[in-house]
């Protein structure tokens, strides 16, 4: 009755099965750890905008690499801006999503030493090769607070540093290609500032990173798991499909054999002539 299930179609269809079964499960927890993971940064981000700000030199310093435990640790930096030395990041978009730039000021400190300052986003020149007209640094000593962010890189963004670009761009915030330009020592990563507010408003400065979204990672993997549970509920329905229109056609077949073996027992025989 089931010895169709050893036909080549069958076999190729219950190998498929077993094989995404364990696939679909796999996923499933992919997106699970994606959610885990997102939940654990929005801790993290919340953690770390809530603490209190300290001082840039307690948490970086040239050639340190800034740990996730510290992005977007509020942190605070006195000095005096290098408006020579400034130069915008290409391609970045603001937050009602429109392209433009990053204004990127390095800020000298009293030791001598700089730091970078993302002093916000700000639409980007006509002209490519033109450097835009964005709102000049404050000058004499400020302070400034803002979020602790670490160097950019083309494998963490997806941005790709491109060389021979116009003077003063980049595509990308990386603390050491800044202390070749500058010929000082920089802080590595960067400050994200957020106070004081710029004078007009410009240029704008980055929104809070989200943390209250989770994502819809944990749905994408309940719907994986139910998946799982969907296949061989499928294959079972398949095979009982399958056992039925057989076992139709062959009642079928047999109901015309009988028809045709009746209609030839009822045909009346030829007589021979005298």
């Amino acid at each position: 009755m089931y010895r169709f299930l050893l036909s080549r179609q069958w076999v190729i269809l219950t190998l498929l099965a077993l094989v995404l079964m364990p696939v679909m499960v796999e996923l499933g927890f992919w997106q699970y750890h994606r959610h885990e993971h997102r939940v654990a940064q929005n801790g993290l981000i919340e953690d770390n905008l809530r603490a209190e700000p300290v001082e840039v030199t307690e948490l970086t310093s040239p050639g340190h690499t800034v740990p996730r435990s510290d992005y977007w640790r509020r942190t605070t930096a006195t000095g005096t801006f290098d408006a020579a030395h400034e130069v915008v990041v290409r391609r970045r978009t603001s937050a009602d999503e429109r392209i433009g730039v990053l204004v990127l000021t390095p800020l000298v400190l009293a030791d001598g030493r700089a730091v970078l300052v993302n002093r916000g986003w700000a639409p980007a020149a006509a002209d490519q090769m033109t450097y835009p007209d964005v709102p000049p640094a404050p000058r004499g000593r400020v302070t400034i607070t803002g979020r602790l962010k670490a160097d950019e890189t083309t494998g963490a963004s997806g941005i790709k540093d491109l060389k021979g670009l116009p003077p003063r761009q980049v595509m990308l915030i990386d603390s050491r290609q800044a202390a070749k330009t500058l010929g000082r020592e920089v802080l590595c990563g960067y400050v994200e500032q957020t106070a004081p507010a710029p004078a007009g408003g410009s240029p704008e400065q980055i929104p809070e990173p989200d943390h209250d979204s989770i994502g819809p990672h944990m749905a994408y993997a309940v719907q994986w798991w139910l998946f799982v549970a969907a296949v061989p509920v499928g294959w079972v329905v398949l095979v009982r499909r399958e056992r039925r229109d057989r076992l139709a056609a062959r009642a079928a077949a047999g109901a015309e054999t009988e028809a045709g073996a009746a209609g030839d027992g009822e045909r009346p025989q030829a007589v021979a002539a005298p």
